[in-house]
């Protein structure tokens, strides 16, 4: 418990307070209609926003995430009571629903004991970003047509879009239309302006204020929020029957799944978002107290809300202190001022919902994504359609089952390069990046990035077969990447090293962990080490077939032309890969546009010219400043600096490179 209020400090309670009466504000026009769509009278909803809000305030390890009555429960609730022919509002409705939300906190506690909440770890990023942008978009879309006078609706896209055609035609009011996208306007505006000014409140008490005093939405026909009793409900005892816990058990299940996926995700979302951890088990937990405590006051399940969390997040609510807040100003509502909620008009509401919600989207990631990686962009995509199709449980099966096929792809094709030397360096380079680098004269040098098994096998051993040409009398294979292997992998790699033994090719494993070995051992390749072909390193490998620095290189190798620029290239090219020459550029302007604003003559200069290489490694300052020193007189014209200071620049940072020992002097 309290492990969500953690983060109250004095610099943040005010802010923590201001957005749990905001957020209580804003439930209540979400809350009543999300509890007509579950079969019950709209106050129910208002109940169901002061004990379960105020427990998951205690429960929760969310320092943000906000509960209460919410579209994915309701709705399965209200689909429930139609199926089974039971009227809304009615006695049976009263009864049952309940029943239902009991057995969803009795679901949702099974959970907790089975640690359910541990699968959230695998799934990713782009599926996360497209489930929360899908159900935001869901619930902008359930709410459009209050924007113009009419009511919202339910269900998924293809009930949504023709719902909103028919209010349209039906209830269609231009001066709720009007109210609706001049409050959006400011809102959106303001959040661009003043981010941290609470524009959403002062709207909602404008509009509020200007009702009580002019009664202009009864001219206009703006539609205001039902007239409330006073009063924060009654303590109940859930009346169980046999039929009532079949459809209380049944249908308990498939909401306590949607409750716990949706709100679990979108908890991780925002953890990421705003760095913080959740304990994704005790949220289970919580998630169960919240509703059990809600069937004994007779409402409908209750969930994580994204509109609610996305609104706290924008007026920057960084504890639980808000839920508290929400939940006590509720109350006070309900006992003493349910009065000023029939003041309060829908559309103006409405659109502060709408505003929420979308500043809640994820749109940002797929673009970034759309740039970075398409295989990502179609998880987030395939996520995002599917619960605007599909609902909130396809939509994140979708988008799991396309993440590990992700993973699936990614790990059967793993990186792979032939390696070679280039003379007077120590290491050994790939063969397609670096201009220079030329294979060893006999020798096949081939990196493998991952582990082996089944699904990537074939490709291991059809490269290095490919590879092989008749003057090849060893092959090192760089097993660095490689961290275990399974019977496929063990079986393909006994059956190329006898391949390759009976073409009198050599085949070694080098740079691999000792695991490895064992493994080798465990599936019989134990001939393999004995035959001495296992070794530390590839230096290693060469050395044992009598090969050693400098080696003889291939004679018919083509490689790359490779000129002076190409060469000090080179080093940012593994850094940068494609970029590298745009970054060489950059980083020589960076330095030459501070040089030529630094006075020599002054006692400071000597500092200031030391200065100059900031945030660049040094490393490659060497690459850098040969760059330059190649380039003297076509810098000097181009950044408008005399010769004679970029020389200087260039014999000041030597120096230096030399005292910290990454050059020598003959460097």
């Amino acid at each position: 418990m309290l492990k969500g209020l953690r983060n109250a400090k004095k610099n943040t309670i005010v802010t923590d307070m201001i957005s749990g009466v905001i957020i209580a504000l804003v439930s209540i026009p979400i809350s009543m209609g999300y509890a007509q769509i579950a079969g019950l009278p709209p106050q129910y909803g208002l109940y169901g926003s002061v004990l379960p809000v105020l427990l998951f305030g205690l429960f929760s390890s969310s320092p943000q995430y906000i509960f209460g009555v919410d579209a994915a429960p309701a709705a399965l609730v209200g689909g429930t009571l139609a199926s089974l022919g039971i009227a809304y509002a009615s006695a049976e409705a009263m009864a049952l629903v309940p029943v239902i939300t009991f057995f969803v906190g009795i679901w949702l506690l099974l959970f907790y004991l089975l640690k359910f909440g541990t699968l959230t770890r695998f799934v990713s990023s782009p599926v996360m970003g497209g489930f929360i942008t899908g159900i935001c978009t869901t619930i902008i879309l359930m709410q459009t047509p209050k924007l113009f006078g009419g009511q919202s609706g339910v269900g998924e896209i293809k009930e949504l879009l023709p719902h909103i055609a028919h209010e349209f035609q039906e209830s269609f009011n231009a001066p709720s239309l009007v109210t609706a996208a001049v409050c959006i306007f400011v809102i959106l505006l303001s959040k661009k302006l003043a981010p941290k000014f609470p524009m959403s409140a002062v709207v909602m008490t404008l509009a509020a204020g200007v009702q009580y005093f002019t009664d202009i939405c009864s001219r206009f026909s703006i539609k205001l929020l039902p007239s409330v009793e006073r009063g924060a409900g009654e303590f109940i005892v859930p009346l169980f029957t046999l039929e009532r816990c079949y459809t209380g058990i049944t249908a308990g299940f498939t909401i306590a799944v949607v409750i716990a996926s949706e709100t679990l995700l979108a908890e991780q979302n925002f953890a990421m978002k705003n760095d913080y951890r959740i304990d994704d088990n005790s949220e289970l937990l919580a998630f169960s107290v919240c509703n059990t405590a809600a069937a004994f006051i007779g409402v409908c399940p209750v969930n994580g809300s994204v509109s609610r969390t996305s609104m706290n997040d924008q007026f920057k609510g960084r504890s639980q202190l808000t839920s508290l807040t929400a939940a006590g100003v509720m109350f006070l509502i309900l006992m003493f001022a349910t009065g000023m909620i029939s003041y309060l008009p829908v559309p103006v509401l409405t659109s502060i919902v709408v505003c929420a919600l979308w500043s809640g989207t994820e749109f940002s990631l797929a673009g970034k994504l759309f740039k970075s990686s398409k295989k990502e962009f179609w998880i987030f995509m395939a996520a995002f359609a599917g619960v605007l199709i599909f609902g909130t449980i396809y939509g994140v099966v979708i988008g799991v089952i396309l993440s590990f096929l992700n993973v699936v792809i990614r790990i059967s094709r793993p990186p792979t390069s032939f390696l070679g030397v280039i003379p007077g360096r120590n290491h050994f380079y790939d063969l397609a990046t670096y201009a220079k680098a030329r294979p060893i004269k006999n020798v096949v040098i081939y990196h493998f990035g991952g582990n082996l098994f089944f699904a990537n096998v074939s490709r291991f051993t059809s490269e290095i077969e490919d590879s092989v040409s008749s003057g090849t009398k060893y092959v090192i294979v760089d097993a660095g990447g490689i961290g275990s292997l399974d019977s496929t992998g063990a079986e393909a790699l006994g059956t190329l090293y006898r391949k390759l033994q009976k073409r009198s090719i050599k085949l070694f494993l080098a740079e691999h962990s000792s695991r490895v070995n064992e493994e080798l051992r465990t599936y019989g390749l134990g001939f393999i080490i004995e035959s001495g072909g296992v070794r530390k390193t590839i230096t290693d490998a060469l050395a044992a077939v009598g090969y050693y620095r400098p080696y003889e290189l291939c004679g018919n190798y083509e490689a790359k032309t490779v000129t002076d620029d190409t060469a000090i290239l080179q080093e940012f090219e593994w850094a940068f890969g494609k970029d590298a020459e745009k970054y060489l550029e950059l980083y020589t302007k960076k330095i030459l546009r501070k040089a030529k604003a630094i006075d020599k003559d002054s006692a400071e200069a000597s500092e200031e010219y030391a200065h100059l290489w900031d945030g660049i490694s040094p490393i490659s300052d060497h690459v850098l400043l040969d760059h330059m020193e190649r380039r003297v007189t076509e810098l000097s014209k181009k950044y408008n600096i005399s010769e004679k200071t970029i020389r200087h620049v260039i014999s000041e940072h030597r120096k230096t490179l030399v005292n910290q020992g990454y050059v020598s002097h003959e460097g």
